[in-house]
């Protein structure tokens, strides 16, 4: 099973490492016209900000953009869609399907937050809709995530639900209400293996749900 991740090669190790763990091939390629067809799934990784234009907003807050890397990120997205295969977003990821699906975002959260990595990422408790895909994964509805960004979405991109929300209100997982697309805010790819915390929940059924997910495309 193959998935690409649409990122930079040295940004995207641990993701590699969480898909590798769980039974899937990692392809880390930024290609200007990706070949959906030779994959399962896509995966978005987390990085840096969105160049707001893509919401129509001017620069209120958004720091290190790469409005390339948004075209490359937006065209892989486009082509997994056309195709009907499985994405997954993660931080960053998110907020891009997000925007891709007329979303915006906060482009910085007021201080104090509980989101801003603060040597390493912040722990803090959230909450899912009862019934939803997360409280069926972890079997609760309310479990310490991680975080590290100081953005956060707004105006919620069409077809998208969120289903997990911070005790400050920002959400920090979202689905689509008919395509094989979810994505977490937060980072559970450091959530696993040697990042593993206590307080924390694992990040592991995140990506063997994706592995599902993908296992279910139709293949020619």
């Amino acid at each position: 099973m193959k998935i690409l991740i649409a990122g930079l090669s040295s940004l995207t190790q641990n993701y590699v490492a969480a898909l590798t763990a769980c039974g899937m091939e990692a392809i880390v390629d930024l290609s200007d016209t990706p070949q959906a067809a030779s994959y399962d799934g896509l995966l978005l990784p987390g990085g840096g900000d969105i160049d707001p234009s893509f919401f129509g907003q001017p620069n209120c807050g958004s720091v290190s953009v790469d409005r390339s890397l948004d075209l490359r990120q937006f065209a892989a997205l486009e082509a997994f869609l056309q195709a009907g295969l499985p994405i997954l977003g993660i931080c960053r990821g998110c907020q891009l399907l997000n925007v891709h699906f007329g979303g915006s975002l906060i482009q910085d959260l007021p201080e104090p937050d509980i989101h801003r990595p603060q040597s390493g990422d912040r722990l803090h408790s959230s909450c899912c809709t009862e019934g939803s895909l997360l409280a069926r994964l972890y079997g609760a509805t309310t479990f310490t995530i991680n975080s590290a960004h100081h953005q956060a979405l707004d105006r919620l991109g069409q077809g998208l639900s969120v289903i997990q929300r911070a005790p400050d209100g920002v959400a920090e997982a979202i689905v689509h209400d008919s395509l094989p697309i979810f994505a977490v805010q937060w980072h559970p790819e450091r959530l696993r293996g040697d990042f593993a915390v206590p307080e924390a929940v694992c990040g592991d059924p995140i990506f063997l749900y994706f592995r599902q997910l993908c296992a279910r495309r139709p293949h020619s």
